[in-house]
């Protein structure tokens, strides 16, 4: 699915980008979701005053995770086709669902999330067996705080702790003078492992922009953070479309949904 360039960056550097990975008419359907979370408050600010408790009234980190038991059409995205593809390409078969999250940055006001590597987390044996989808949900700029990375350090285990300026993160301390920011349009994604050190910068412009993390892992490199969640195969003998996880087979249900949703009229 990758050409050997984007796989060669993936092993040097612990990250690349892909535009277009998604189309307008999927992200019609992401950016709609989006909405929805926000009308219906299922988002909270995570962001606080830098005592780790007090939440912030004046810049808004607006978090939801996970978010498949709140929606079905984020918990049926990661069973399309094209995802198992890229996630078995990348870490290889049988993978495995870890985690869904979003991440909304409130015009004006948006704040980023601090540098952290995944894996500080999930702790895999390997860093390079988990990797994540971040998926630009609104065009993603320098201006409004896309995803930066720090490209070559996925090996390397920086030093994480509490991060006070959220109710729950912790962070690390990379050299910044590394960063590279990853600047998508919308329906972009990165992908990246779970050592790379990665960070979102606070929007400072006049339009929202989300960020929908899906977070995978080889299932031969168990993470080991306790989490109760569901894990489904992805690929390999033993996926079955969520159903034994989800009750009901995922796959197709993405593209129905989309397909379904881009036939209403459009009202003015």
């Amino acid at each position: 699915m990758f050409s050997e360039e984007q796989l060669a960056q993936f092993r040097k550097d612990g990250f690349f980008s892909v535009p277009n990975f998604f189309t307008p008419a999927e992200v019609a359907v992401m950016q709609d979701e989006l909405e929805r979370f926000k009308q219906e408050g299922l988002v909270r600010n995570v962001a606080t005053e830098g005592d780790g408790t007090t939440h912030s009234d004046t810049k808004k980190n607006l978090q939801l995770c996970p978010t498949w038991p709140h929606s079905p059409r984020f918990k049926a995205l990661p069973f399309t086709e094209k995802v198992v593809s890229a996630i078995s390409e990348l870490i290889g078969d049988p993978a495995r669902l870890r985690l869904d999250q979003v991440f909304l940055k409130p015009a004006r006001d948006g704040a980023g999330t601090n540098w952290h590597q995944d894996n500080a987390y999930f702790q895999v044996n390997d860093p390079m067996r988990g990797v994540a989808m971040w998926v630009a949900v609104h065009d993603a700029t320098i201006a409004n705080g896309t995803m930066h990375m720090i490209p070559g350090q996925q090996y390397e285990k920086l030093e994480h702790t509490r991060d006070p300026h959220s109710d729950h993160h912790i962070r690390c301390y990379p050299d910044e003078s590394q960063e590279v920011p990853c600047e998508l349009e919308a329906g972009g994604v990165v992908f990246f492992a779970y050592g790379t050190p990665h960070c979102t910068k606070g929007n400072n412009t006049d339009k929202d922009r989300a960020g929908l993390a899906y977070h995978f892992v080889h299932a031969d490199h168990p993470t080991h953070d306790n989490n109760p969640a569901p894990m489904p195969y992805l690929s390999g003998d033993l996926a079955k479309g969520g159903v034994e996880e989800y009750g009901e087979d995922q796959r197709g249900k993405w593209e129905q949904m989309v397909a379904e949703f881009n036939k209403k009229p459009v009202s003015v």
